[in-house]
């Protein structure tokens, strides 16, 4: 059975005979420590590392070579360094300051969209779906994806993720309250994009899954109220998912982090059905699978913070979602990007031992 059969197997609720052993990959810092603890020094990527242990990776599966959110991105380059830290454009158009030699959360100097001119110059430059070189060779894409035994998707991208990146946290929350038009016209843009991309460039039959990120939780609930979410985005995610599902798309896996059991069931009203990645600090999938049964489906879930424990702590965890796996309709993996405090020798074990308990 190929990794694009029993993906599809999984998140039809049927039996796979495994689940595909996928993870959703690492932070740079840990990929550098683990040069240090074993990992080949050739292995520079996510791709490389799963690659190199053999896994069916999240980040080896294959996109609909189909330009998401800002097209041409902005160019990335450092404008200004002193003192260990770096000032750089980013590819969204903020200037951000951030440490030079590790990693860190950025901190936001400047946004690429502080006034409706700026979104107006950023929609009409960069936000246009039938811009040239926008779309690549699609039918090419999917036949090579099928033919080696991949499932392939297509990113939806954001209404809530993008629109963050773009003003801010801080100026898309004041925004909802005093600009909620302006909002919901940005929203609406977004929107009207993906459905002309499905429209024209999605084939009926071809794509496994939709894609979407909208990281718009923090560890105790949503960035948004849920009357807001319900009222702006619910509606455009089912027009979304409906066009989706005339194409035979009708896995739809929603990225977002954190605490999201108040958002869960407006997504799954708007027809995204996948949970990803499950963070287990903030949302158990236990729970999720208790409370809407076989309308959810998960994708992560898999503490990370029992890796960093060591191998009883590893086991422990297994097996508490080994029940989980057998009820169907859930792929595991580890909750997010596996951090450096993970050690090579402790993600080994952990990934033959998954083999052997789920």
């Amino acid at each position: 059975m190929t990794t694009r059969e029993r993906f599809n197997k999984v998140f039809r609720r049927e039996k796979p005979g495994r689940v595909p052993d996928m993870e959703f990959g690492y932070w740079d810092k840990t990929i550098a420590v683990w040069h240090e603890q074993g990992l080949p020094a050739e292995c520079r990527t996510n791709e490389d590392v799963e690659r190199h242990l053999g896994l069916e990776g999240l980040s080896i599966i294959p996109e609909v070579p189909v330009a998401k959110g800002l097209f041409p991105r902005f160019e990335e380059r450092t404008v200004e360094q002193r003192d260990g830290r770096r000032v750089v454009r980013t590819k969204d158009g903020a200037l951000a300051e951030m440490l030079d030699h590790d990693s860190s959360m950025p901190r936001y100097l400047k946004f690429a969209v502080e006034t409706r001119a700026d979104w107006e110059r950023l929609r009409d430059e960069r936000l246009d779906p039938r811009r040239p070189g926008r779309v690549g060779d699609v039918a090419g894409a999917v036949a090579a994806a099928h033919a080696g035994g991949m499932p392939i998707l297509f990113h939806c991208g954001s209404l809530y993720g993008w629109l963050r990146d773009w003003m801010g946290l801080e100026n898309l929350s004041i925004a909802l309250m005093t600009e909620r038009g302006w909002v919901e016209e940005m929203m609406e843009h977004l929107t009207r994009m993906d459905l002309e991309l499905i429209d024209r460039h999605i084939p009926a039959g071809g794509v496994d899954v939709a894609w979407w990120w909208e990281d718009m939780c923090y560890n105790h609930g949503p960035l948004v109220s849920p009357r807001l979410f319900e009222e702006l985005m619910v509606p455009r995610y089912k027009r979304i998912t409906d066009a989706l599902r005339e194409k035979g798309v009708a896995v739809n896996v929603l990225d977002c982090d954190g605490r999201i059991y108040d958002l869960v069931p407006g997504w799954l009203r708007g027809g995204i059905n996948v949970m990803f990645p499950i963070e287990a600090l903030h949302t158990d999938p236990w729970r999720l699978r208790e409370e809407y049964g076989d309308d959810v489906l998960l994708l992560g879930g898999v503490d990370k913070m029992a890796l960093i424990a060591g191998k009883e702590a590893i086991d422990r965890e297994l097996e508490k979602l080994r029940p989980l796996v057998e009820r169907g309709g859930y792929l595991p993996c580890v909750d997010h990007r596996v951090p450096p405090d993970v050690t090579y020798e402790n993600y080994l074990y952990y990934l033959e031992r998954k083999k052997a308990i789920l």
